[in-house]
This record gives structure tokens, C-alpha cells and sequence, in this order.
């Protein structure tokens, strides 16, 4: 199985220091939906690994979280691609879990549930945490300098093998070849 992991926010859609807290405010980042579709129409499963402490800290409720998920997939279809399946750790930072990025619990939730090893699958975001958590399950570690990428290269210390690109669309490009 070819399997592609995403982070959401400043990989697939502009983020914001303050969360993305309503359906409306969802951007999807130029080239991001396309890329998505590339990977689909090459025969990868796309999934989307991602924090989203909104929930728990009390921002937005999970009806909300599902909205701004179905615009995301609206959002993917339209540009002929599919995002198989959205795993998501609602809690605050606080609550110490398991399947907080950089903890693993989320990506070994996503092995689980594939029945698949995730070493060498491309974990694509743009924190540090991100590449972290993808270094704890062998995941290979992809930088994209959207979102919060560029800050992240600037201050240095990436996990040994991470891949740096400029956007999703670039490193779709290099994993698709």
C-alpha cells in the first residue's frame, strides 16, 4: 500500500496563530488540492494527521471541527483528489495524551488501522513536532516551508533525513517522481 501522511494546518490550508475555528475560515494553501489529487490519481492513500487543541481548550466544538473537515474534503474532490481518512488529537497540550503530536499515538493509530509498517512513509508538515513524531514511528520526515515551515528550518535542529521543499505541490512532485 503507498500511503502519504499530512499534517493539515500550514501544509494543507493557511493557519492561524489564533486556530481555524469556523468552516469559513479554511484557505487551502495554492497548489495544496492539486497536490492531493496527484497522489490520489498515482495510486497513494492520503491521510491527514493533525493537533487541533481548539476542541479542547473550548474554541469551536467538535460539529465544527467535522464541518471544516467535509469543506477540506468538498475541497479535495472538487480538485479530483481524496483525503482517505482524518485522525485528529482533540486534547489541549495540558491533558498529557498519547496521540498529541509529537507523541505517536495518532500515526500509530494510522499503522493500526492500515495494517501497515510506517517506516519510510512520508510524514509531510510543517512544526517541528511534525517531523519529530514522524522520526518516533520511522516515518520519513518531509518540511514544507508553508505554514510555520519556514520558522522551523530558520531555528534549526532537524531530525537526521528530514527533506525540506517549498510547498506540498513540490514534495508530491519528489515523492511521485
Amino acid at each position: 500500500m503507498k500511503l502519504v501522511i499530512l499534517d493539515r494546518d500550514g501544509v494543507i490550508n493557511h493557519d492561524s496563530d489564533s486556530y481555524i475555528k469556523r468552516p469559513e475560515e479554511w484557505k487551502a494553501i495554492a497548489g495544496s488540492l492539486e497536490a492531493i489529487a496527484r497522489l490520489t490519481q498515482s495510486g497513494y492513500h492520503v491521510v491527514v494527521a493533525t493537533n487541533q487543541s481548539g476542541v479542547g481548550r473550548g474554541l469551536f466544538e467538535m460539529s465544527t471541527l467535522n464541518a471544516i473537515h467535509d469543506k477540506m474534503h468538498r475541497a479535495v474532490s472538487q480538485a479530483g483528489g481524496r483525503i482517505d481518512a482524518v485522525f485528529y488529537c482533540p486534547h489541549a497540550q495540558e491533558a498529557n495524551c498519547d496521540c498529541r503530536k509529537p507523541k505517536p499515538g495518532l500515526l500509530e493509530e494510522i499503522g493500526r488501522r492500515f495494517g501497515i509498517s510506517l517506516k519510510d512513509v512520508p510524514f509531510i508538515g510543517d512544526s517541528r513536532r511534525d517531523l519529530d513524531c514522524a522520526m518516533t514511528v520511522g516515518a520519513q520526515p518531509v518540511l514544507v516551508l508553508t505554514g510555520k515551515g519556514e520558522k522551523t528550518q530558520r531555528e534549526g535542529g532537524l531530525p537526521a533525513g528530514t527533506v525540506v521543499h517549498a510547498d506540498l505541490a513540490a514534495a508530491v512532485k519528489s515523492i511521485i517522481k
